[in-house]
C-alpha cells in the first residue's frame, strides 16, 4: 500500500528533550515517527503498528535498551534496531553487535549521521518486506500448482479406476445377475488384507484391483459361461482358461496396482493345498493377493444368484468355507487368510447386505457345475 512518509520510525528515549528534537527532526524528513518514553510502551506500539525501525536509548528505566533489543526481536526477529548511547564504549558496542543491533548512534549524534542511518536501516527493512511477498507469493505459487497437479492426479486416478471398473464389469455381467459382485470383492479384500495387518499401500491396490480376478471371462463364449447346466470336461478347461486370458490382458504393465490385478487374474483360482489351476501351485507359492481374492469370490459367489444355482445364506456360506463343503475345504485357503476371514465373518454379511442389487431367493438350483 503507498504511503505519503518513507517510513515508520518507533523511537524510544526518556528524555523528552531528546525525544522531541528526534522526532521533529525525522518528521521534517519525511518519516512518521511513534515516540515512546517508556519501552513497555514501545512494545504495545510494535504489537499493533507497521513499524519500519526501532531508534532506542541504550539507558531506559525498568527496561534498558538493550532488553528491548532482544524484546523486538523476538516479536521482529529481523527488524533494524538502532541503539542511541551517551557513553558507549566498546564493549557496548561489541554487545550490541552480538545481539544483532543494527548499529550503535553516539549522543549527541550529529543529525546528518542519524540520518544516513535511518535511511539505511529503512532500506534495510523495506528489502525485508521484499524478500516476504516474494516468498510469500513463491509459497503460494507452489501451493496451488501442487494442488493442482494432485487434483490432476486424483482425476486421472478416478478416471482410470472407472474405466477398469467398467471393463470388469462387462465381464462380470456376462456371468452374473448381480452387478455389484466386483464392488463387494474388493470391499472384502480390503478388510482381509487389513486385518491381517498389510500395509496401507497394500490395502488400497487390492481393494482396487481384487474386482479384476474375473476380466479374462470376457473372451469366454456365452453358450459355456451361461450355460445352465453341468459342463463337459472340455467346456471346463476351457473356463479355466480365463485365469490366463486375465493375466494375459493385464500383464506388462509398469504400474503396480495393474501388475498386482494380474497377479490376482492368474492365480484366484490357486490353492493352498495345490489342487487348484492354472499351475497347481501350492503353499507360499501361491500370491497373497491371489489368496485372499479367492476366499473373497468364493464367499460372494455362494452368497449370489447364478443361472446354475440359488443363493446360499450368510452362514451356510461361512460354514462350507471353513468346515468344508461338495467341492470346498479349509485346506485350500492360506491359513492366515481362512482366520482372518472368520473373525470378519460378520462384517461380510453386512458388506453383502448394504451392497445389494436384489434379493431373488426363490430360485432353485438347475445344476451343479464342476468347477
Amino acid at each position: 500500500m503507498d504511503r505519503d512518509f518513507k517510513g515508520v520510525v518507533l523511537l524510544v528515549d526518556d528524555d523528552r528533550f531528546v525525544l522531541d528534537a528526534t522526532s521533529m527532526l525525522l518528521g521534517m524528513h519525511g518519516y512518521r515517527v511513534i515516540s515512546c518514553e517508556d519501552s513497555g510502551e514501545a512494545v504495545s506500539v510494535l504489537n499493533a503498528e507497521d513499524v519500519d525501525v526501532v531508534l532506542t536509548d541504550i539507558k531506559m528505566p525498568r527496561i534498558s535498551g538493550m532488553e528491548l533489543l532482544e524484546t523486538v526481536h523476538s516479536i521482529r526477529p529481523r527488524l533494524p534496531v538502532l541503539l542511541m548511547s551517551g557513553n558507549a564504549g566498546l564493549d557496548t558496542a561489541i554487545e550490541a553487535i552480538k545481539k544483532g543491533a543494527f548499529d550503535l548512534i553516539i549522543k549527541p549524534y550529529r543529525a546528518e549521521y542519524l540520518l544516513i542511518n535511518i535511511e539505511r536501516a529503512i532500506e534495510h527493512s523495506n528489502l525485508l518486506k521484499i524478500e516476504k511477498m516474494y516468498k510469500e507469493g513463491l509459497e503460494e505459487t507452489v501451493r496451488r500448482t501442487t494442488a493442482d497437479l494432485v487434483a490432476a492426479h486424483e482425476a486421472l486416478k478416478a478416471s482410470s479406476l472407472e474405466m477398469i471398473s467398467r471393463l470388469t464389469g462387462a465381464a462380470e455381467f456376462r456371468d452374473a445377475d448381480t452387478g455389484r459382485h466386483i464392488s463387494r470383492v474388493g470391499l472384502y479384500a480390503g478388510r482381509i488384507a487389513t486385518r491381517m495387518g498389510m500395509d496401507p499401500g497394500f490395502v488400497e491396490s487390492i481393494t482396487f484391483t481384487s474386482p479384476m480376478h474375473d476380466i479374462g471371462k470376457l473372451a469366454i463364449s456365452d453358450n459355456i459361461l451361461l450355460k445352465a447346466g453341468p459342463l463337459s470336461a472340455p467346456e471346463f478347461e476351457i473356463i479355466k482358461t480365463h485365469t490366463m486370458i486375465g493375466h494375459k490382458l493385464l500383464e506388462g504393465s509398469s504400474h503396480k496396482n495393474i501388475q498386482m490385478a494380474a497377479t490376482i487374474a492368474l492365480t484366484h483360482h490357486e490353492r493352498w493345498d495345490g489342487s487348484g489351476y492354472p499351475y497347481g501351485l501350492k503353499g507360499g507359492k501361491v500370491p497373497l493377493e491371489g489368496m485372499i481374492a479367492r476366499i473373497c469370490d468364493q464367499y460372494d459367489a455362494l452368497r449370489s444368484i447364478r443361472p446354475y444355482k440359488k443363493p446360499l445364506g450368510h452362514s451356510e456360506s461361512v460354514r462350507i468355507i471353513t468346515e468344508g463343503g461338495e467341492r470346498s475345504i479349509p485346506v485350500h485357503h492360506h491359513p492366515r487368510v481362512l482366520d482372518a476371514f472368520k473373525k470378519l465373518a460378520p462384517e461380510f454379511d453386512k458388506i453383502f447386505l448394504a451392497n445389494r442389487d436384489c434379493e431373488e431367493e426363490h430360485i432353485e438350483p438347475l445344476f451343479a457345475r464342476t468347477s
